[in-house]
């Protein structure tokens, strides 16, 4: 997680240091600790990040709040915490294995899902999306006179609160409607289905514009979010009378992937 950029301090001897090997060594130093904290549950507070979780889906505004009072508190906008982490991994099994009994895959099928929806899903996408918007933003969006710069952690925070919810309406809340209703050749399995996914693509992406806005050194952070959303409601109105199933396509897909029936 790399710091916010700073101006170089002098060192003992009225020289300034290298701010290249300085960020590199704080960022390294917090990575570290960062790390080190995630086997330490004691020093974990999951209360607060069940706090999150439960505003990233009511309330997102509240939740960039606390990352101003970390920046003003810590010098970083990233989460120093695991907690939050280690409850979306509790999530994603979860949700996985719920999934994986909708599908009717097997045990070995199951732990494929699992690794897929882990590693692939939720890791290897925020890696690319954080990374391009991290880009992005510290390329394009920053203001004239901005002494800092996005660090890379805070990216990835930012895709790990917009895909928390995300994950709660189409691996949770879909579940419970994929047999009786969405996975039929009905109209309206295909509306309501595709509406969960308007939704749940919806969110992640204001959530991810509320990450970006609230830093106060980025400007026009609104290209985040009109472009996106316009592809999004696009694909959307075009499937319901072309017959596509977003929901019939993932099940597919992760069959597909993952193998066949029991």
């Amino acid at each position: 997680m790399l710091p916010s950029r700073l101006s170089p301090p002098a060192s003992p001897t009225g020289t300034s240091t290298n701010p290249m090997l300085e960020a590199r060594h704080t960022a390294g130093a917090k990575r570290y600790k960062y790390l080190r904290r995630i086997l330490k549950f004691r020093q974990m507070d999951f209360e607060f990040a069940l706090w999150q979780m439960l505003y990233l889906c009511v309330a997102p505004q509240r939740v960039y709040r606390n990352f101003h009072y970390r920046k003003q508190t810590k010098d970083q906008w990233a989460r120093d915490d695991p907690a939050f982490l280690v409850l979306l991994s509790f999530w994603l099994c979860a949700s996985s294995l719920g999934f994986a009994i909708v599908l009717q895959l097997s045990i070995m099928g199951m732990i494929k899902l699992l690794l897929w929806v882990i590693f692939v899903d939720c890791i290897g996408v925020g890696l690319m999306v954080a990374t391009l918007l991290w880009f992005v933003a510290n390329k394009y969006l920053q203001t004239q006179k901005s002494d800092q710069e996005v660090e890379w952690g805070y990216a990835f925070d930012v895709h790990l609160n917009a895909f928390f919810p995300l994950l709660i309406i189409l691996h949770v809340i879909q579940l419970f409607f994929i047999h009786p209703l969405i996975d039929k050749e009905w109209f309206m399995s295909r509306l309501f289905g595709n509406t969960l996914w308007l939704i749940a693509l919806g969110y992640y992406l204001y959530i991810t514009f509320l990450g970006y806005s609230s830093l106060p050194f980025l400007r026009h952070t609104v290209v985040l979010l009109y472009p996106a959303m316009l592809i999004i409601l696009t694909f959307y109105i075009v499937s319901l009378p072309v017959g596509w199933n977003f929901t019939q396509g993932l099940m597919w897909f992760y069959r597909y992937r993952v193998g066949h029936y029991v």
